[in-house]
């Protein structure tokens, strides 16, 4: 059910509050870090705008508002890829505002040949998802999710890939990534040997950075938090604007450089604790 706020500050007094999700608002088995919850809805309540910038697909996304009780108007998905916009009229409540896509059939090969066991996934403009092998962490279970070859997924339009490698732990491969010489595309690596790919010059700052546009909120009244390399973007992107880049306590030393503010970890209730501080919630 969705939390209907009845607003004490309005207009220029706003904030745009956007939080990463895995890592940031939700813990590795899918529970809410300690008090986010009530933080988020106390927040929103206020009338400051909170929403989810995050590397899920929608599919994985929307359940989380779910559970937070909120209906932003515009929630980041697939690491900037896709901004999905408020439609009360349609029976899922949202539709695709951008769509940001390339073709993957270069990438995949390169990757192949250099990852040849690793696992892969690719999201479609509509949503859909061509995976390679099941894996947990990909919500297969969910609509839209279909098993697929390589050359299957080269035949079509993504708005990003992702690969496992079950062959390195997350030091190694970085540093693998980092010889592969991947090029006209974005990426990062993830906590595990986990890599994002999405189109180039596309990333969480630069759908941000149109949300933030559309809904008309200066930079200085921007806060993003997030934990992974995939939120270093969105967090140089808050801080170079006058506004805060939060990251979470467990972030890696690459990540944390990036912060405005540092605030307790995931499991600490870390997002609830620098809302209280930065919005009053």
């Amino acid at each position: 059910m969705t939390f209907e706020p009845s607003p004490v500050i309005q207009g220029d007094e706003r904030l745009l509050i956007a939080l990463d999700v895995d890592g940031t608002v939700l813990l590795e088995d899918e529970s809410f870090s300690p008090g986010v919850q009530e933080a988020v809805r106390r927040v929103a309540a206020r009338g400051h705008i909170v929403t989810l910038a995050t590397g899920r697909s929608w599919d994985a996304t929307h359940p989380v508002l779910d559970e937070f009780g909120i209906a932003p108007e515009y929630v980041v998905t697939a690491n900037g890829a896709t901004i999905m916009e408020r439609a009360e009229a349609l029976p899922t409540g949202y539709r695709r505002h951008t769509i940001e896509t390339f073709d993957p059939s270069d990438v995949l090969t390169h990757l192949e040949r250099h990852l040849p066991d690793a696992n892969y996934l690719v999201e479609l403009a509509d949503g859909a998802r061509l995976y390679s092998a099941f894996v947990d962490d990909w919500g297969l279970s969910r609509p839209n999710a279909h098993h697929a070859t390589l050359d299957e997924m080269k035949a079509h339009a993504v708005t990003r890939v992702v690969v496992v490698s079950p062959d390195h732990d997350n030091g190694e491969f970085v540093d693998f990534v980092e010889k592969m010489g991947l090029h006209q595309v974005s990426y990062s690596v993830g906590w595990s040997a986990w890599l994002d790919i999405a189109p180039q010059g596309i990333d969480k700052s630069t759908a941000l950075e149109q949300v933030r546009e559309m809904l008309g909120v200066e930079r200085e009244r921007v806060v993003v938090m997030g934990d992974g390399r995939n939120d270093i973007q969105m967090l140089d992107w808050a801080r170079s604007g006058g506004g805060e880049a939060v990251v979470m306590g467990q972030a890696v030393p690459e990540v944390l450089e990036h912060a405005s503010r540092v605030t307790g970890t995931v499991h600490e209730g870390g997002v609830a604790r620098a809302l209280d501080e930065i919005a009053g919630a």
